[in-house]
């Protein structure tokens, strides 16, 4: 067993019954309140990889890489599972036990489950779910696989009427049977939802939950006809860049009923939300117009949204991407895709928030994983298969790298080339760890125990 891993902390205390305290967390800070967390150091990053034509097998695949320092096989490749094809690997997520990964694909609607448990070194796949657009009512584009009690939620991107960018949420059990489908509100039907302003397009993107607020909120981007496009084209395209989401979207967590539409104009993508008690506020960026917003509830209860900052230079079309909220509350990482930069903002006022680091880490950037402590940060290149750069330096392109921080500045520590590697374009990651699972064995016989006395 690592050195490191000594319990299970208490975010994970409604799967395994009671709290256990323990070291410093290290887990990814975008991740699902009702989740497993592991303590400690992470021993590997699971990253969600496309296949890219010409390199390797092709094909789409898991990519299991070993991150702690103490381990002989530090900084290398340890596994790499193909799924066969290319599905457009976009977006990944743990089940609340943490035993399985879900990852999804944006062309071909599969979803792949993966058995992270039994060998959390080597992957293996355990289910495929490849009947999506059928089962959830015409869905498209499974994307974001978030934790909820038992279960797993996907917002989708599209619809298969017209493949734009009117769509839904998608619930299923963890063990991949559907329950339902929740329709994105739109001016023809607003499930009893009130529009904050102008703006009920039903489009969706991603998905996170205030528990203590009964919350739940989405965001949106753009459908299959735009996210399978040639990005030049599009862009040169005048009626398919009308086609992008306005809108984030405020859930009454309980009923799953659409309670306030938020204004939100240009694409707003990912949403982080603040993990402090008493902070009732997300974070979004917007990608087309390259600016920072908060979502927050008033004080008279109601959820409003409102641009807080500029991201970079919007008439160079920077691309905000991944974002990444430290544990604290203090600052938020916002990744800008097409400048291959991150920028680190002090959020302790999260109405003016200050940018206070800027860092070039590659030709091009997107996601960003952090550990709880805020003392490692990864990052990955690939936003789209169709969108993503061809040419540029070597090892700058596609790659993932590994970094840490001092609270000041981000130093490397190493740093993979997945176009050398013939892996493919490497997108989204998760972390895993070879002794939790004991450890939420031994935690389960524990609280078993004491619900027997």
């Amino acid at each position: 067993m690592s050195n490191w891993v000594s319990r299970v902390v208490a975010v994970g205390m409604a799967f395994f019954g009671l709290s256990l305290l323990g070291a410093a967390s290290a887990d990814e800070t975008c991740m699902s309140p009702y989740m497993a967390k592991i303590v400690g150091q992470e021993d590997f990053v699971y990253v969600w990889t496309l296949g890219a034509e010409g390199i390797g097998d092709e094909q789409d695949k898991l990519v299991t890489i070993d991150v702690n320092p103490d381990s002989k096989q530090y900084g290398k490749v340890v596994a790499s599972l193909s799924v066969g094809g290319r599905n457009e690997a976009h977006h990944s997520g743990l089940t609340d036990d943490r035993r399985y990964l879900w990852a999804s694909g944006l062309d071909t609607n599969k979803i792949f489950i993966f058995d992270i448990h039994t060998n959390p070194a080597k992957p293996t796949l355990d289910k495929t779910i490849d009947d999506f657009v059928k089962t959830s009512g015409g869905v498209v584009g499974p994307h974001t696989n978030y934790a909820l009690p038992g279960r797993m939620m996907l917002t989708g991107l599209s619809n298969n009427k017209d493949h734009g960018g009117r769509t839904g949420l998608v619930e299923y059990t963890n063990n991949g049977t559907y329950i339902t489908t929740h329709w994105m509100p739109t001016d023809e039907d607003l499930g009893g939802a009130t529009k904050s302003g102008k703006f009920a397009d039903g489009y969706g993107y991603d998905f996170r939950v205030l528990p203590r607020r009964n919350a739940m909120l989405t965001s949106s981007f753009t459908g299959w006809n735009n996210y399978m496009m040639n990005l030049g084209k599009m862009m040169g395209d005048g009626e398919a860049m009308k086609r992008f989401g306005n809108t984030m979207v405020v859930w009454d967590l309980h009923t799953r009923k659409p309670k306030r539409i938020l204004d939100v104009p240009g694409a707003p993508l990912e949403i982080r939300c603040a993990w402090g008690p008493h902070n009732n506020y997300c974070f979004t960026a917007t990608a087309l117009t390259s600016k920072l917003w908060l979502a927050y509830e008033d004080d008279n209860g109601t959820w409003q949204a409102k641009e807080i900052a500029d991201i970079a230079d919007a008439s160079k079309v920077p691309l905000p991407v991944d974002m990444s909220i430290t544990a604290d509350d203090q600052l938020l990482w916002v990744n800008t895709w097409n400048d291959g930069t991150t920028r680190l903002f002090d959020i302790s006022n999260p109405h003016e928030p200050k940018e206070i680091y800027t860092e070039k880490i590659g030709e091009q950037l997107n996601m960003l994983s952090q550990s709880w402590d805020g003392k490692r940060v990864y990052y990955t290149s690939s936003l789209l298969a169709n969108w993503d750069k061809t040419d540029g330096p070597d090892g700058d392109v596609q790659f993932f790298k590994a970094f840490t921080f001092d609270g000041k500045k981000l130093t490397p520590t190493f740093a993979i080339d997945f176009t050398a590697e013939n892996l493919g374009s490497p997108h989204q990651m998760r972390f895993g760890a070879r002794a939790l699972y004991s450890t939420a064995a031994a935690a389960s016989e524990s609280a078993s125990r004491l619900a027997a006395r």
